[in-house]
């Protein structure tokens, strides 16, 4: 994938940047001091960063192929010497679609990692209230419909399901999808409790469909630089803008089927667009608010 000029010139980016900055000055009661007096410019002491969005491929625990591909392990000792340097001290550990339904590997995942991490699971339509409270039970948060990669034909059906989810094991409702594709369901999306959009929606056509649920209250995890295709930077400060409690950063490790991996410049772009506290905010809290780990 080509990236857009401004991620890969840094004149550029530091246009942007101070670009940015002065828009917050003089938007004076607009947006980004809007933002600020909602409670986004509250300091925060900590470094630490909530990872919302990575795997752990572990072939102990089953595997399946999916549309051919079969990834490469990467085990949880892997994905703990990446990014312990970096300052991730919690996280979401998500079920891809190479996990099909099995939920042995969380099972077996999460009480070793401890309560600072949780789960974000794919069931079947028919999967027993029991399980479900049973899985909330040691730490997931949360139910994947994977549209991207094809696994619900129905959004009547993603519906149903994520509201029965949320019954029975307060669980939200987490949407792998192009979002230009949920323009029409954007009115049935919105009654969802709450909805998290994958990968900030994947396209640069689906940023206004993306910038709609933000509007009804849905979060945007910010991951997977390496397979979307937009102006990155632009649509974080647009995502920003609208609502700076919505966004939420995931390394999207491994990176499977990216065209690029995550790397930890990603983060410093991050930190770039938004300024220290806004990226505070998007880095930890915003995360540790939805998903609730004892932190």
């Amino acid at each position: 994938m080509k990236f857009p000029d401004d991620i890969n010139d840094p004149s550029k980016q530091d246009h942007m940047t101070t670009d940015i900055q002065r828009r917050r000055f003089l938007l004076g009661t607009g947006a980004f001091t809007g933002l600020a007096m909602a409670g986004c410019a509250t300091p925060t002491s900590r470094t630490d960063i909530f990872d919302a969005h990575c795997h752990i491929i572990d072939t102990r625990y089953p595997i399946i192929a999916n549309q051919g591909y079969t990834p490469p392990s990467f085990p949880l000792e892997d994905y703990q010497q990446q990014t312990r340097p970096l300052g991730v001290t919690a996280g979401a550990i998500v079920s891809g679609s190479f996990h099909g339904n099995d939920q042995t590997y969380l099972r077996a995942l999460l009480p070793r990692l401890g309560p600072r991490w949780v789960g974000v699971t794919q069931v079947a339509a028919d999967i027993p209230d029991a399980e479900i409270a049973s899985l909330a039970a040691i730490g997931v948060r949360a139910l994947r419909f994977n549209l991207f990669r094809g696994s619900i034909d129905s959004v009547d059906d993603i519906v149903s399901l994520a509201n029965r989810a949320h019954a029975g094991g307060k669980w939200h409702a987490e949407i792998y999808a192009d979002a230009a594709a949920l323009r029409p369901h954007v009115t049935k999306l919105s009654k969802l409790p709450q909805i998290v959009i994958d990968h900030m929606g994947m396209t640069e056509a689906g940023l206004p469909v993306v910038l709609d649920l933000v509007d009804a209250g849905a979060r945007i995890k910010v991951t997977g630089f390496g397979r979307v295709s937009m102006n990155i930077p632009k649509a974080i400060e647009r995502i920003a803008a609208r609502n700076p409690d919505a966004l939420m950063f995931g390394t999207d490790l491994p990176s499977t089927r990216a065209k690029r991996p995550f790397e930890p410049a990603d983060i410093t772009l991050l930190r770039n667009v938004l300024g220290t506290q806004l990226a505070g905010k998007a880095l930890w809290s915003n995360a540790v608010s939805l998903y609730r780990p004892t932190v």
